[in-house]
């Protein structure tokens, strides 16, 4: 069976794509709908009196008293207040890893560098006041106007209305979305732009439809749909042996493709050459991989295919606000959903409060025309003139008498009805349970204790604590994504980075660095990101320069209490270190070398070898006197040792004397009874004769 071309597979990619698009959006569209409804509830001005609850108040009244918005702003600023930090630690437990310091630092640096605080930012806005919210990671060329440098970095992109944008397949069950096969972002171009980019005339990816009411006025676009797509296969691996030994693996099916010609560019022309140096196919296998395609489509077919990109990762990062699986189907809500309602019934109330305000809170005399006949202008001048009295004509009889004096009768003024001032209180309560702004629970009297203070603030941050929370799963997730794409897009020797500590200091990374291994004392490539095998953790904890101020605060409290003078100089330089302030960077360094030189802070590696290079050039210095002292205390030692000698060669001399007068003693001793033997042997023999 002969193997399809490409657009036939091309053509079978989007037929497979737009349905299971269209499965998934009929899914979620009225979830997504309502997130999208809530932030412009939220946000927009007159948004709280669209659709038919507007029409029922049409040429009446219609004012905003927007309380949930304050509701976000106290949300939003718990969180810039608040900051999620990402953090790289080795799975294995170890207390210290420097590639997980390189990793941390780089990091930081990409975040700084690609305004990742701004894709936070709208992520966490539009999670919080709708319900769901996402940002990107892309890898793109460092500098793209330089066609020389080739080099990478990780970028954090915003992702603007994400709720009808971002979309994953419905088999997706996880909060971080790390279990999906597919996902689509929609974003809208113009048709100017869409011809001069694709060279074709503009067909629309579906998506969900503007809202109705005050944007009535909007731009003609279409929507273009970026697609990933994971693909967690066995792939058919072939290796090349060259004749100098080298080896080279390429897929089966590019060399196919490279072979037979259809393909051009790139890995093919790589196969191509291989093959025409005399490569030979040593070994095929199959070797299983989780790659991320992606591709970018309209309404018409695939417009681009990208190719796989950096990471076996989708680089879509979400976050919800408060998250259900309800009926197998995603649901989300932020802090607008609940209190709509609420809202609504309270801007009604004060509508009508605002019509009944309007009309006359003084009572009319109401009068015939005769009364008024040639006095219209004194009457109609009143309430400029503001006369001491009015004069009305007499009403008469068909005889002239007077039948009548003074007004017939005296309008009301408009009553505000018992029912609407009760519904107005309990409206009012509402809105504060649900939004969470009891303004009883944020009093604070004078001369209460701090952990009454403490108590009050923990009860303040509870009501967005659900969202920092789910902001950290976020976050996770983001640093998962960009360590797998590290891994594969900074991996040129000897390439210098920026890098950025905890405290804004910057230094520079060198990406596999030669060194010796301390422990196997082999040579090894330092600051591989490819080799990073670390896990992921979050802090929520204050913003950078608050924790500062707080440390300057504990330090300068304890400052107080140490006796110890080096304990007090110690706390010092780390206060001047924590402080914030112009012109303070060469006082912080300063002090930061006097801790390293003392031992209180480890050097870092730039420290390390500046330390290095320093006693290489500058050895040390003896003072004369000191190599004085030195020289009187190893006489005094050689002194020493040389009377311990001559002691123990005494005591020798005493125990060899002593054993010579022992060994003649015992000699003696022999003779003697060798003599008495032989006296009575001879006496014997006498006898016997």
């Amino acid at each position: 069976m002969a193997r399809p071309s490409k657009a036939e597979r091309e053509a079978a990619i989007f037929e497979q794509a737009l349905a299971s698009y269209n499965r998934t959006y009929g899914a979620v569209q009225e979830v997504r709908e309502q997130c999208r409804d809530a932030r412009r509830f939220a946000t927009i001005p007159g948004a709280q009196w669209e659709g038919r609850w507007g029409e029922q108040f049409e040429n009446r009244p219609r004012p905003e008293i927007n309380k949930i918005l304050q509701a976000l702003i106290r949300v939003y600023n718990e969180y810039r207040n608040n900051r999620v930090t990402v953090d790289f630690v080795p799975r294995d437990g170890a207390p210290s890893d420097e590639l997980a310091d390189t990793c941390d630092g780089l990091f930081r640096a990409d975040w700084a560098d690609s305004c990742g605080e701004e894709a936070a930012d709208n992520c966490f806005d539009e999670a919080t006041a709708g319900g769901f919210g996402a940002f990107r990671l892309r890898a793109c060329l460092e500098d793209e106007y330089d066609d020389e440098n080739e080099q990478q970095r990780i970028r954090f992109e915003p992702i603007y209305d994400a709720d009808t944008s971002v979309y994953w397949d419905l088999d997706a069950k996880r909060y971080d979305k790390s279990d999906a096969k597919e996902c689509w972002v929609v974003y809208s171009m113009s048709h100017e732009a869409f011809r001069a980019k694709w060279g074709v005339d503009p067909t629309t990816w579906p998506k969900l439809s503007p809202s109705a009411g005050f944007d009535w006025c909007a731009p003609k676009i279409v929507y273009v749909a970026e697609y990933y797509r994971v693909e967690d296969e066995r792939v058919a691996m072939v290796r090349y042996t060259m004749p100098d030994g080298t080896e080279q693996d390429f897929e089966a099916e590019d060399v196919e493709e490279a072979l037979s010609g259809e393909e051009e560019g790139g890995e093919y022309d790589e196969i191509r050459l291989a093959q025409a140096l005399g490569g030979v196919i040593t070994k095929e296998w199959k070797k299983r991989c989780r790659r991320v395609h992606k591709y970018i489509m309209s309404g018409g077919g695939i417009l681009e295919d990208c190719g796989y990109i950096a990471g076996k990762h989708i680089p879509i990062v979400p976050m919800y606000g408060k998250r259900w699986f309800i009926d197998n189907v995603e649901r989300c809500i932020g802090v607008t959903q609940p209190a709509m309602d609420a809202q609504r019934l309270k801007n009604m109330q004060v509508a009508k409060l605002t019509e009944i305000a309007a009309l006359s809170a003084v009572e009319k005399p109401i009068l015939a025309p005769e009364q008024v006949a040639g006095l219209e202008t004194y009457w109609a001048n009143d309430n400029l003139e503001n006369y001491p009295y009015l004069l009305a004509q007499p009403l008469t009889n068909a005889d002239g008498s007077i039948a009548a004096v003074g007004p017939q009768a005296y309008t009301k003024p408009p009553q505000v009805p018992p029912a609407m001032a009760a519904l107005l209180q309990l409206t009012e309560t509402d809105m504060a349970e649900l939004l969470g702004n009891n303004p009883a629970a944020e009093k604070m009297v004078s001369n209460i204790s701090g952990k009454a203070v403490e108590m009050i603030q923990t009860r303040i941050d509870m009501g967005a604590f659900i969202y920092m929370s789910n902001f950290a799963k976020t976050m996770r997730r983001a640093g998962e994504i960009w360590l797998d794409m590290a891994g594969e897009v900074y991996v040129e020797e000897g390439r210098s980075m920026k890098s950025m500590g905890e405290q804004g200091d910057v230094s520079t990374v060198q990406l596999l660095k030669p060194k010796i291994d301390e422990r196997t004392g082999k040579m090894v490539k330092a600051n591989d990101l490819s080799r990073a095998k670390l896990d992921v953790v979050t802090d929520v904890g204050p913003s950078s320069s608050s924790r500062r101020d707080a440390t300057v605060r504990a330090l300068t409290s304890m400052m107080q209490l140490a006796a110890d003078p080096a304990d007090q100089k110690v706390l010092t330089a780390l206060s001047l270190m924590n402080m914030e302030g112009e012109g303070l960077t060469d006082v912080r360094e300063f002090y930061r070398k006097q801790l390293v030189q003392i031992g209180v802070l480890q050097p870092n590696e730039e420290e390390r070898a500046a330390a290095k290079k320093a006693a290489e050039e500058n050895p040390p210095q003896q003072d004369p006197q000191a190599m004085y002292l030195m020289a009187e205390a190893e006489k005094a030692q050689a002194l020493a040792m040389k009377a311990q000698a001559d002691t123990q060669r005494a005591m020798a001399d005493t125990q060899k004397a002593e054993a010579e007068t022992i060994a003649t003693l015992a000699k003696i001793d022999n003779d003697r009874a060798n003599t008495a033997i032989k006296a009575a042997q001879a006496i014997g023999a006498g006898l016997r004769q």
